[in-house]
């Protein structure tokens, strides 16, 4: 008799608008409901108010304005324990933060950095956008340019923190930061021609993580 094959099920949730450290917040919540198994492995998107982050392995040098002039520019400015450098987040901008327990997929952090820019690329590559890797570099890139930043921690291998995809976001708050990092120029799907609206992104973005990382979706 063949043993029942366990569906695993992916939920996913849309804050619309919502400040950072109100999500923030909100993440730390889930994170604990996952540990203790009261909901299933989330997908969370999200819109930030202009803010930037800075992530542990984030490096002062790399925020090229004061925390006077962010505020002075209505930019907030906070540290997170995320992986990564500093990065923007803004209007325009979508971002993801799957609250997954990885012990129901693979114990293995490379992995699923790995498997989140397939979401990216994958979903990109619907919009006939030509998304790419870049050896040394996470996220997800047009040519030199980057259009999707992750970072993410795990704690108990539940995962927290995710992606933020530029769709139409005012690239010019770029200016303040290197994001993650990296001297190299950013873009979005409106700066490559493409004027996608949000909805049908997030959609795509639901349906490739699923595929993905092999769930079925429960709304």
């Amino acid at each position: 008799m063949l043993a029942a094959v366990q569906t695993r099920v992916l939920s996913t949730r849309d804050l619309g608008r919502m400040k950072w450290a109100e999500t923030y917040a909100l993440q730390a919540t889930l994170v604990e409901q996952r540990k203790r198994g009261e909901i299933a492995d989330q997908l969370v998107f999200v819109e930030h108010p202009h803010v930037v982050t800075m992530g542990r392995n984030g490096h002062d040098k790399n925020v090229l304005a004061s925390e006077e002039i962010l505020a002075k520019s209505g930019i907030g400015f906070y540290h997170t324990n995320r992986g990564g450098d500093v990065t923007y987040h803004g209007p325009g901008q979508i971002v993801g933060y799957p609250i997954l327990n990885l012990n129901d997929w693979k114990r293995d952090v490379h992995a699923y950095v790995r498997a989140l820019e397939d979401v990216i690329i994958a979903t990109l590559r619907g919009f006939c956008v030509r998304g790419e890797r870049s050896p040394g570099a996470t996220g997800v890139w047009v040519g030199d340019a980057k259009i999707c930043a992750i970072g993410v921690h795990i704690s108990r291998w539940i995962t927290s923190h995710g992606f933020a995809l530029n769709v139409d976001t005012d690239l010019q708050y770029f200016q303040y930061i290197v994001p993650c990092g990296l001297a190299r120029p950013v873009t979005s799907l409106r700066a490559l021609g493409i004027a996608a609206e949000h909805d049908e992104v997030k959609a795509a973005l639901r349906s490739n993580f699923a595929k993905v990382f092999g769930y079925e979706t429960e709304n």
